[in-house]
């Protein structure tokens, strides 16, 4: 069964929440809301880069300074940059919210076709993200008015939210099952260690030959 992205049970709902949160936002204001949302990945950006660095400091031990600071560094760079030029940024702030869409759609569809032989998933669950899919590659090209737009990548991010909300409560049921019924295979030396307990040992006696 296939749980790329669904692996740890946060990371679904998490980008659900923020798919509506920006949504909303994009919706009741579309005249800015580009902007307000490079701002809003900027931040991002640099709380993340600034918490890498931290946990680099903290954990020295294992030698993680190096990495860590790197990637903060990285974070911490590219979120200043967008806060510098937001409005540039905000001209292909459309084209990064369609393939986001589109990548995300076909993820949750090929999670929810593996899955559909451990749980059962009602249609409902497909229509959403191929809508999500459909929305992300049309909005590629970028037909129409900024304003349009944005109200179009809102009310998909929406629909995105609630679709993923919906899959991952539908994949935690899968990996719920298949932990169940696909017992690890850390389980079968254990077995094998209670057979050989059963065995028990026989005492002999050695006859001398004549």
């Amino acid at each position: 069964m296939i749980t790329f992205g669904y692996k740890s049970r946060f990371t679904g709902p998490v980008r659900a929440l923020a798919a509506l949160a920006v949504g909303v936002m994009m919706v009741v204001s579309p005249g800015n809301a580009f902007a307000s949302v490079v701002k809003i990945i900027a931040a991002f950006l640099l709380a993340t880069g600034l918490v890498s660095l931290i946990s680099g400091l903290r954990d020295k031990v294992n030698n993680t300074l190096p990495i860590m600071a790197v990637n903060a560094a990285v974070n911490i760079s590219i979120g200043i940059v967008l806060f510098i030029f937001p409005g540039f940024v905000a001209r292909f702030i459309i084209y990064l919210i369609g393939f986001a869409l589109l990548v995300f759609g076909i993820m949750q569809l090929v999670t929810l076709f593996s899955a559909r032989g451990v749980v059962q998933i009602g249609l409902l669950a497909f229509v959403l993200p191929a809508i999500v899919t459909v929305v992300g590659f049309f909005m590629l090209f970028n037909p129409f008015a900024e304003s349009v737009m944005s109200i179009m990548a809102g009310v998909a991010l929406l629909i995105y939210g609630a679709s993923e909300l919906l899959s991952s409560w539908k994949m935690k049921q899968a990996m719920d099952e298949y932990e169940i019924h696909m017992p690890k295979a850390d389980n079968q030396p254990a077995a094998q260690d209670m057979a050989d307990a059963d065995v028990k040992d026989v005492e002999y006696e050695k006859v001398d030959e004549q």
